[in-house]
C-alpha cells in the first residue's frame, strides 16, 4: 500500500493532466493504521531486516507527500489512525466527515511519531495539545482535529461527499501552474528540515520496532483484542 501510494503521486506529480491530488478512503475508515499482525509474524532472526526495510519503505513514502508539487487534498471520510493521521500535516486542505476521529497511539504500541508530526503537530496545535496526540494516546474528534488546525473544515456526514466535491470541482478549475508554484513557494523554506525530520523519526522507529518493549506492547495489544 505505501509503495503504490507513492507510486499513484508520483505519477499524479508527473501528469499534466491533473492539477491537483486527492486521498480519501472508502466504507467506514479513512484508514485503520498499520497491519500489526506484520510485526508479530516475523521470526526473531528475521527482525532486523524487517525494521531496516520497512524503515525505508516508510521514508520513501513520506517523501512522497514532501515532495508533491501540486496541491494535495484529503478527504476524512471516517476514523483514521496512526499513519494516515499523521501525514494530514503534509497535506495542503484536509476536509472531514464529523463522525471522523484521529488517533495515533504510538506510546500505547512501543513506537513513536512519523510523517514529520513530531515538528508539524506542534508547530500548528502547539505543545501541549500535540503531545495529547503524540504521547498520550488521545483520540479526538472532528471538531476537535479543527480547533488544533489539523483540518480545513467538517462537514455533516450525510452531506460530506457532495460538499468535498464541489470543492474539489472548484479548485481543479484553478490554473494548475499558478497552484503548483504557489504550492513550491509555500513549501521551499521547510523542505530541508522536513526531510531531516523524516530521516530522524524512521531511524528512531527503526529501533523502536526492534525492542523488547515494542514487543512487549503489540503482544499486549493482540491478547487484549482476542
Amino acid at each position: 500500500m505505501y509503495i503504490d501510494i507513492g507510486k499513484a503521486l508520483k505519477e499524479a506529480a508527473e501528469d499534466d493532466a491533473y492539477s491537483l491530488a486527492v486521498l480519501t478512503g472508502t466504507g467506514d475508515y479513512y484508514c485503520s493504521g498499520n497491519d500489526l499482525s506484520n510485526f508479530t509474524n516475523v521470526k526473531p532472526d528475521q527482525i532486523a531486516q524487517m525494521a531496516s526495510t520497512a524503515r525505508g519503505v516508510l521514508e520513501e513514502f513520506v517523501n512522497v507527500f514532501i515532495d508533491f508539487p501540486k496541491p494535495l487534498i484529503s478527504l476524512v471520510n471516517g476514523p483514521a489512525v496512526g499513519i494516515s493521521v499523521t501525514t494530514l500535516g503534509l497535506c495542503d486542505a484536509v476536509y472531514c466527515s464529523d463522525r471522523a476521529t484521529f488517533h495515533t497511539p504510538f506510546s500505547a504500541l512501543g513506537q513513536s511519531p512519523e510523517a514529520c508530526s513530531s515538528y508539524l503537530f506542534p508547530k500548528f496545535m502547539g505543545f501541549a495539545k500535540a503531545n495529547e496526540l503524540l504521547l498520550f494516546n488521545r483520540k479526538i474528534t472532528a471538531a476537535e482535529a479543527k480547533e488544533r488546525n489539523l483540518v480545513s473544515d467538517v462537514f455533516p456526514d450525510d452531506v460530506f461527499q457532495i460538499e468535498a466535491a464541489n470543492r474539489i470541482q472548484q479548485y481543479s478549475k484553478f490554473p494548475p501552474q499558478s497552484m503548483r508554484l504557489s504550492k513550491v513557494l509555500n513549501r521551499s523554506p521547510e523542505l530541508k528540515i522536513l526531510k531531516e525530520v523524516n530521516r530522524e523519526e524512521c531511524k528512531l522507529l527503526e529501533e523502536r520496532w526492534q525492542s523488547k518493549e515494542c514487543m512487549n506492547a503489540l503482544v499486549a495489544f493482540f491478547s487484549r483484542k482476542s
